[in-house]
């Protein structure tokens, strides 16, 4: 089976929360991760959930706008700085390269990158080889 290829840099689409931006692929970091402020954990159902704003503004994205979802889980995730932080992680559906899937993402504070998603190494194992030349493909959103 040959795999499809991902740029590394990707467009993107999360649907349940209706947010288009571009991603940076990086398999060197594991977990997946959204830019979020505001984080707010509250309770529905008796299950853990999360209220989170994704405002990012540069010249690669303009998002504003407010999430809800369930959390999976806390776990301590390392930055490329090093810096280690307790992190939220949920899941949702990833739509990139024509294919819907759903991924586990970790939100942070991504406001002094340059873009406001990041996809790691368990999103797309087994699904995509990456072409560090390639960026931009004519990927179509949701």
């Amino acid at each position: 089976m040959i795999k499809p290829v991902l740029g590394y840099i990707e467009q993107v689409s999360l649907p349940d929360f209706g947010i288009q931006c571009l991603a940076k692929v990086d398999t060197g970091a594991c977990t997946s991760s959204l830019h979020a402020e505001r984080i707010e954990p509250f309770k529905r159902d008796g299950k853990s959930w999360v209220r989170f704003h994704v405002l990012f503004d540069n010249d690669t994205a303009t998002l504003d706008q407010i999430c809800e979802a369930e959390v999976v889980d806390r776990r301590v995730i390392a930055s490329s700085n090093g810096q280690r932080s307790h992190r939220y992680i949920i899941k949702t559906q990833l739509f990139a390269a024509g294919k819907t899937w759903t991924i586990e993402l970790s939100l942070s504070h991504r406001g002094s990158m340059k873009y406001p998603m990041l996809i790691g190494r368990r999103a797309i194992s087994g699904r995509f080889l990456v072409d560090v030349e390639r960026q931009y493909p004519g990927t179509d959103f949701l």
